[in-house]
């Protein structure tokens, strides 16, 4: 599933014009000064930079809902082997490693894309809040209330004050989603075993 060509030029122009939009000034100055080169040379390795970051995440997500490398190496134009070669080696994609469970933070792994948000919702009705993650695995703390999760699609500047304003609170980021959570004030469902009745005796 290659993009067609009228989005594949989308997403050409959107990236150049977030290199030339990127440093203040630099559209300005490219037409009037030949240190904006410069600039734009240095704001394009940015970009180019980034665009490996998000091309390994994307790689990473593609896997976690469940993609062979063989359909990845078909879109990238190179073997299973090829591809497995270059994004196997970094399965993070930067990402660091959680940090070590304790009694009031638990690391829920093996969590992949599709299924993260039904997993968030049962943790967050016995009260654990999400607070980090990664490929393949979710953070979550304890808390006595219950708490809501949401994942966007980079949702835009605007969105996102919105759900500011409405008590969300952001988490992070994993490509291309945004996590945000809030506590719903209601206490957490108990779980266990209940209690045996006592016996008369």
């Amino acid at each position: 599933m290659s993009l067609a060509d009228a989005d594949a030029e989308r997403v050409r122009e959107g990236v150049a014009d977030a290199i030339v939009g990127g440093p203040e000034g630099l559209r300005e100055t490219l037409g009037a000064d030949p240190a904006g080169f410069l600039a734009l040379v240095a704001a394009a390795r940015v970009g180019a930079e980034e665009a490996d970051r998000l091309l390994r995440v994307a790689v990473t997500g593609a896997r976690r809902a469940g993609h062979s490398w063989e359909a990845i190496g078909r879109l990238l134009g190179v073997s299973r082997q090829a591809a497995q070669q270059r994004f196997a080696a970094t399965p993070d994609a930067g990402a660091p490693a959680p940090d070590p469970a304790t009694p009031e933070r638990r690391v829920v792994t093996g969590v992949a894309a599709l299924g993260e948000m039904g997993v968030l919702e049962a943790e967050g009705a016995r009260g654990w809040h999400l607070v980090d993650l990664g490929p393949l695995y979710l953070v979550v703390e304890r808390s006595p209330h219950r708490w809501r999760h949401r994942r966007l699609t980079l949702p835009s500047r605007a969105t996102q004050r919105r759900l500011e304003r409405d008590g969300w609170v952001v988490v992070g980021t994993w490509f291309p989603f945004r996590y945000f959570k809030r506590d719903t004030g209601a206490r957490r469902r108990r779980t266990g075993r209940r209690p045996e009745p006592r016996r008369r005796g």
